[in-house]
Formats: structure tokens, sequence, C-alpha cells
């Protein structure tokens, strides 16, 4: 499968299936809470590789790197800024190892920086803006098939990933996805309709939400960001709101009603579905088999 041959099965009206989380997963696989995930793709490559492999099982098409954090600022925290480039370039790596001989994508992913825009934090939107571009580039390199700049919440940063995606890669798909983790808005206080009419014009193959609250808010954020625009979307929800008992991280959605919510999500806009935190190979399996069915 190739960038274009994805965009025209979504001009086909052909559902597609992503995958699942990729931190909350490791965790349950022995990831130290705490720890990004994306250190892991140094010292446990093997956990990260079958993560991949479990989900293309389960179903999905496309699959996400294991780079969500692998800014140069985000890696700061953990003393690995200076081996950013080889965390991207082995997390394409892996990804791909898992996809070779199937029709499944790989994506590159790409989260916040972790700090704040200027006036409203240290980092300025040029300094954001070399970083994902660095970021950017090294996984174009390493051969992802498309970008997912995923889990932002602040225009101004999304706008600077975006920029810069396209940047290193003109001609590549490039998807933008937000998380509504108040409900129905951002963090910064963006609505779905505020996003979709920002993004529209900017050259954004797809808009999404991925991460937020309730199955049921998501829902609200996808209806209406709908409503305001007609670029294809992306729709990956957590599976509910993570609880904690004995040390352990649960979330409750279970597979079979996260399943059951497919049929509702493609009707009111998705093109393509999948799920964020707590979002198993379990649940992805649900999802893909409803996907399927449609």
């Amino acid at each position: 499968m190739n960038p274009s041959s994805f965009l025209s099965r979504l001009q086909s009206k052909t559902v597609l299936v992503a995958d699942g989380a990729t931190g909350t997963n490791l965790q349950m696989r022995g990831l130290p809470r705490g720890m990004a995930s994306d250190v892991w793709v140094l010292e446990n490559p093997e956990a990260v590789m079958a993560l991949h492999t479990d989900f293309i099982l389960a179903g999905c098409d496309i699959i996400l790197t294991d780079t969500f954090g692998a800014t140069t600022l985000r890696l700061e925290h953990a003393g690995l800024q200076d081996r950013a480039d080889l965390i991207n370039r082995k997390a394409v790596e892996l990804a791909k190892q898992a996809a070779s001989g199937r029709e499944v994508l790989v994506a590159g992913s790409i989260g916040p920086t972790g700090q704040m825009i200027q006036p409203l934090g240290p980092l300025s939107e040029a300094d954001a803006e070399a970083a994902f571009l660095r970021q950017a580039r090294v996984l174009a390199e390493a051969g992802v098939d498309l970008f997912v700049i995923e889990t932002q919440f602040d225009l101004t940063e999304a706008k600077a990933a975006l920029r810069a995606a396209q940047t290193a890669a003109p001609d590549t798909t490039v998807v933008c996805s937000f998380s509504y983790d108040r409900g129905t808005r951002t963090m910064m206080g963006l609505r779905p309709t505020q996003v979709g009419k920002e993004l529209c014009d900017l050259g954004v193959s797809l808009i999404g939400i991925n991460c937020g609250r309730s199955l049921e808010d998501n829902l609200k954020c996808l209806r209406e960001l709908r409503a305001a625009t007609d670029l294809p979307i992306w729709f990956k929800p957590n599976a509910g709101l993570p609880r904690t008992e004995g040390g352990q991280v649960f979330y409750d959605v279970t597979p079979e009603r996260m399943g059951a919510q497919v049929a509702a999500w493609v009707a009111e806009g998705a093109s393509v579905v999948g799920g964020c935190c707590g979002t198993s190979p379990a649940h992805l399996a649900e999802i893909a088999r409803a996907a399927r069915a449609l």
C-alpha cells in the first residue's frame, strides 16, 4: 500500500482501521509508569515490534510509529535529545518490519513538544517548528507512508508541526488530530468547529480526534467536526478514562462496547477508526471486525 492508494480508498468510502494505544499497552507489558514509550524503541525494541504485530493481527490497516514524544525538545527529560534521530529511524524500522509483506501503512507519529508556546510558555514558535522539522525529516527519510500529528491542543503548535511535515515531505499525506480532554474542548479551550475551520485550508489531508474523555464526548466532538469540514476525519477515542486499582491502571470500556460504537462513528463521518489510551489489541480486533462489517 502507498499514500496514493490510502487516499484512493478513503475517497471510495472504504473505512480504514488505525491501531490502538502505544503507551498504555507498553505499560501493561512492563514499561515503567512515567517512562516515555519512545525510550523502549532502543531499550526494548522487541516489545515495541510485538505490539505493532499484535495490532496488525487484530486487523488494522495503519500502525503508528513509537515516536509520539521523539522530538529533541520532549526527549530532554530523559536525557536522550542527542539520540532523537536514532530513535525516530529505529522506530520506523520496527514498524516497517512488523508491516512487511502486508498491506499496512506505517504512519510517523508526531506528538506535542511538552512545552507551552510563547507567550504562555518559554518555547518560541520557531524553535517548536525546528524541532518538528528535524523529527519529520528523519521519519520521512526512514520511509513512513504518512504523518500523524496527534494529541494536539493548541493551534499555534499544531500549525508549526503541520508546516514542518509539509516541508519535510511535501507530497506525503498528513493527519492533524486534536485531543478534546475537556469533554468537547481542548486544554486550550478549542472546539472542533474552530479546529476544522482553521485547518481545512492549510493542506492537511485528514483532520482528527484522538484521546479525550468518554466515548460519548468524543462522539459529540465528531459530530461537531463533521459539520465544520468536508475533509476526511481520523477518529481514535479513548477506551474511557483511566482508574487505578491495586497500583494497576484500568480502562472500563470493554472491547465489545467499543466495537459496538463503530457503526455510529462511521455514520457520523469518521473515515478512519481506531483507539487511543486504553485501547488494547483486543479492543482493536472488535473495532476492525465492526468496520469490516459495514
